[in-house]
């Protein structure tokens, strides 16, 4: 083993490319998107490094386009979860104990193989699979999972550095393990990115995981572990369980090898989750250490000072990119009556420029949403608020799936700052505001405060200095990642840590060495130079 230490290259975030006309970019990923929509796959488990088919398969679905079929994938059940974590136990023997900079450098790899020779294949896959525009998956299917890979990496170093004070005579030290057990990673369908991360980052630090990603986003999913398979993660490392939360998620959690959860995804499930835990800790080995992102009611709160112009771009952006189907969504808005009305019409007017379709052209700023589920869901609010004498719509309230899951921009302005659209997640692309009188300020900001149970991101908005630091102040609970006149979403590693508090989870921060940290159990050393060799102490010495 190396006596050097050595230093992990300074990360750097992963630049994007713009996929303007004529560029070669767009050219690359129109190609490739061709063709993987023209060629069906099958999708298998991944245990312990061996491609297993259990039989018992799904379809890979196009959310825009009904008649576009991907492939089928095989569902893992109770019998490939106690297979993998077998495997996984088995691999993490060997992985733990592995030269940290050796685990670094299968990330680093796998980082620059997404963003050179892989980089076109998942950008199409999560187009393809999850219904995004080219800007939406290049930022976080490319850009976001590649800066997790290499930050977390430093991060990782930075921790290890980290060293007690030793007085004279003593050498105080630290060391971080990984913990015991194997780590239950459960992804979300709707960034890729997050999808990567969460069963890596405890794997890098020497840490075993179990994968399970959403059935919805198993497309991308998969190419991403090839990745990993081809940048030397040993066999069993990560292993890929896709399948039904009952039939993967019940025996991962109840295994008493359980070390810890990494999850994103309904507060609901999270919250089943951490129950059936705390239900069967007795028979545990190990506390689980339980990190969690669960959703949010984001929202946009502007004083009379705000920038309208910008505020305008920012609610758009904020709330229909990728169809408001991220965590960070604005979903909700004040905004007070005396620029109302300038807000009102430039707002309307940009957001009936929006166009909604296929992906595959990159004129549509919004495709569709992700799958029947989702779209019964969001229309079931749409239709509770046009049958409310408490609201109107100022935009969309349409939508269709006889093609594709498509929603139209949706904005509903609403009397009743409790009204249902202001208080739920809605997790689409639908907007409610809420207009206060200009001396209700104060009123309103706690309404804010305490409309929604959710605490994940905020915004607001004013060009007076002290009006914003007030602001600051009194909404500093309700959002573990707060936006001064910005949209409340596309946080970036390295830059803003993200996660949130409340019923939003447990604010451990992906993208951060916060995160990192969860996925560790520390050993104090005190190593003693000249040890004492009499048992008695001099205030014993009395006459």
């Amino acid at each position: 083993m190396s006596n050097a230490y050595f230093k992990v290259p300074q990360p750097y975030n992963q630049p994007i490319n713009s996929y303007a006309p004529g560029t070669p970019e767009k050219e690359a990923i129109k190609n490739k998107l061709k063709e993987m929509r023209s060629k069906e796959i099958e999708v298998p488990l991944i245990i312990g490094g061996q491609e297993v088919k259990s039989g018992d398969t799904g379809k890979l679905h196009v959310p825009y386009n009904h008649n576009i079929s991907l492939g089928t994938y095989h569902k893992a059940g109770k019998k490939e979860v106690d297979m993998a974590i077998e495997a996984a136990l088995e691999a993490r023997k060997e992985w733990a104990a592995m030269p940290w900079e050796h685990r670094a450098s299968i990330f680093l790899k796998a980082a620059d193989l997404l963003a050179g020779p892989w980089r076109y294949t998942v950008n199409a896959a999560t187009m393809l699979g999850q219904g995004k525009t080219v800007h939406q998956s290049e930022i976080e299917a490319i850009m976001e999972l590649c800066d997790f890979w290499r930050y977390n990496v430093y991060f990782m170093s930075k921790i290890f550095e980290d060293q007690p004070y030793s007085p004279r005579g003593i050498w105080n030290r630290v060391e971080y393990r990984p913990l015991e057990g194997y780590i239950f990673a459960v992804t979300p369908f709707n960034f890729t990115a997050i999808a990567g991360n969460l069963p890596t980052a405890p794997a890098m630090v020497g840490n075993v995981s179990l994968w399970k990603p959403a059935s919805s986003a198993i497309y991308s999913a998969y190419f991403v572990m090839k990745i990993l398979m081809e940048a030397g993660l040993p066999a069993g490392v990560v292993n890929f369980i896709p399948g039904s939360g009952g039939q993967v998620g019940r025996p991962a959690v109840m295994n008493p090898n359980l070390a810890g959860v990494h999850f994103t995804g309904s507060t609901s499930t999270f919250q089943n989750m951490w129950k059936t835990i705390g239900d069967n800790i007795s028979t545990m080995k190990y506390y689980p250490r339980i990190v969690g992102e669960t959703g949010g009611k984001d929202y946009i709160f502007a004083h009379n000072t705000a920038d309208v112009d910008a505020m305008v771009v920012a609610a758009i952006r904020g709330a229909f990119e990728y169809q408001g189907q991220k965590c960070s969504a604005a979903s909700r808005m004040y905004i007070p009556k005396s620029i109302w009305p300038e807000f009102k019409e430039k707002y309307v007017n940009e957001v009936q420029k929006i166009k909604v379709g296929d992906p595959e052209d990159f004129t549509n700023f919004m495709t569709a949403v992700i799958d029947k589920a989702a779209f019964e869901s969001i229309t079931e609010y749409i239709d509770y608020a046009k049958d409310s004498d408490e609201a109107e719509f100022i935009t969309g309230g349409e939508y269709d799936d006889s093609e594709g899951f498509y929603i139209q921009p949706t904005t509903i302005v609403t009397t009743n700052p409790k009204f249902k659209t202001m208080e739920e997640e809605i997790f689409g692309p639908v907007l409610t505001i809420y207009v206060y009188d200009d001396e209700k300020f104060e009123e309103t900001l706690d309404l804010c405060d305490q409309t929604s149970p959710y605490a994940l991101t905020g915004a607001i908005w004013s060009q007076e200095r002290k009006v914003l630091v007030h602001m600051e102040q009194k909404l500093k609970n309700t959002a573990g990642n707060f936006y001064i006149n910005d949209k409340p979403t596309a946080s970036i590693v390295g830059q803003q840590p993200f996660g949130g508090g409340r019923a939003s989870g447990t604010n451990d921060k992906a993208g951060s060495s916060m995160n990192l940290l969860r996925w560790m159990t520390a050993r104090s050393i005190k190593e003693t130079a000249v040890p004492p060799k009499d048992w008695r102490y001099p205030y014993m010495g009395e006459e």
